[in-house]
């Protein structure tokens, strides 16, 4: 089996090094860069299965570099970074990651994460491997054999995360999901109360596909309840 490749950018060298020691310890190969240049090209010349970004870095920084993977590749993202307020963390995730962790952080926890969404991004591989495309009514039609959205012709670049939630609500349409069904569907992890990470990624989700000039057409609130999808 095919070793599992995470690339690690930072530019402090000692957490990049502490990062790729607990790493190793389960059986990761690790690639590291010193800044965000750096790391768009080792996603070029490696295949890599996860990515740990540091924001703040030389020459091109964390939310740069995650818009270049964006691009190309649908492989998690965590920011791993000293940016610790709400607003940090909301920015992080609508920029296109998965996850987010300040420092300083718990190895182990980090290590966790990791696992979690290498996990859950093996598990949709298969799933979306036997599926047939599941196509909803206003123009919307999905891939998940290829993670690939299309809006009335118009190819559309969704993070993970939010590919993962428009298949969920999307092979459902009309049923009602609540946002804590949504969070452990989409994010294998407990809900907790005020957590307001699917509400982020639904309306950056709604942005891309023209929601916000459809008025919500295709991705319904229902107030009190959660969301759903009408085609």
């Amino acid at each position: 089996m095919k070793a599992i490749t995470i690339l690690i950018a930072d530019d402090d060298t000692e957490i990049a090094d502490l990062v790729e020691m607990h790493l190793s310890k389960e059986g990761y190969s690790c690639i590291k860069a010193a800044d965000g240049q750096a790391a768009v090209e080792a996603v070029v010349k490696h295949r890599i299965d996860l990515a740990i970004l540091d924001i703040m870095m030389p020459k091109l920084d964390g939310y740069e570099v995650t818009k270049h993977i964006r691009d190309r590749h649908h492989m998690p993202i965590i920011f791993l970074s000293a940016k610790s307020s709400d607003l940090d963390k909301i920015t992080g995730l609508v920029q296109g990651a998965d996850d987010y962790m300040t420092k300083p952080f718990n190895p182990m926890e980090l290590v966790a994460r990791v696992n979690a969404h290498l996990r859950r991004s093996l598990q949709f591989s298969k799933v979306e491997a036997a599926e047939k495309p599941v196509v909803g009514a206003g123009g919307v039609v999905i891939h998940p054999d290829e993670r690939r959205v299309v809006v009335d012709g118009r190819p559309v670049n969704l993070t993970p995360k939010e590919f993962d939630i428009l298949h969920l609500l999307a092979s459902h349409p009309k049923k009602v999901f609540s946002s804590e069904h949504i969070f452990r569907h989409v994010w294998g992890e407990v809900y907790y109360e005020g957590n307001n990470t699917v509400m982020v990624h639904i309306r950056t989700l709604r942005k891309k596909l023209g929601e916000d000039t459809n008025k919500n057409k295709l991705i319904k609130t229902i107030w009190g309840v959660g969301y759903s999808f009408h085609g």
